[in-house]
């Protein structure tokens, strides 16, 4: 993801970011938009292996925990005030949970978000620093980052308002790392090395 401008002052509100978002995904169909700390973001489309880590993930979590969905894209309204707009690479929810919503739905319910690190240059700002921080801020469990710059994958948990998320368990790509509650499960990562490079 890359940042359009730069500075600390809102680009916008978040009503106009929405009426941009909604014509580029009509428009254009390569990319999408988010909305971080007032600021607009690009996010490209998924290429094929980042595409089929999500799609692995998603049919591991239909296996191991049937009630659930992890939910590809999904938007949600994140940061304080709900202000921030954001579309995970997967979402972990109660299947069914988001029967009835539009484009952007409060976190409320949500169990994990999941995000993938792409070519981007914006990732590092983006996947490890920005978007934790909304996570947490918006009070979700987890946040499970799988790194392919790095090959490894990061637990987030135990989420604070104020400072983010106050533990961080990483664990190299190819071991096996344990998902707190509310998820309580185990995810080796063996199988994702396959769709790093």
């Amino acid at each position: 993801m890359t940042f359009m401008t730069q500075g600390t002052s809102p680009q916008m509100s978040v009503d106009e970011f929405e009426q941009i978002e909604a014509f580029a995904e009509r428009e254009i169909e390569t990319v999408r938009f988010e909305f971080l700390g007032g600021r607009i973001q690009v996010r490209k489309g998924m290429n094929g292996n980042h595409g089929s880590l999500v799609t692995h993930l998603i049919r591991l979590w239909m296996e191991a925990a049937p009630g659930f969905g992890l939910y590809p894209s999904r938007g949600l309204k994140v940061e304080a005030c709900r202000q921030g707009r954001v579309l995970p690479d997967g979402v972990l929810a109660p299947v069914g949970h988001f029967k009835g919503h539009g484009d952007w739905s409060d976190p409320d319910g949500v169990l994990m978000t999941l995000e993938v690190t792409s070519a981007d240059p914006g990732t590092h700002a983006c996947d490890r620093v920005v978007k934790p921080r909304a996570y947490a801020e918006a009070g979700i469990s987890l946040y499970l980052l799988i790194d392919r710059d790095a090959r490894r994958v990061a637990v987030h948990s135990d989420p604070d308002p104020e400072y983010g998320y106050r533990d961080i368990h990483v664990v190299k790509l190819g071991g096996k790392v344990s998902l707190p509650d509310p998820v309580g499960i185990e995810l080796d990562t063996e199988e994702l090395k396959q769709y790093i490079d």
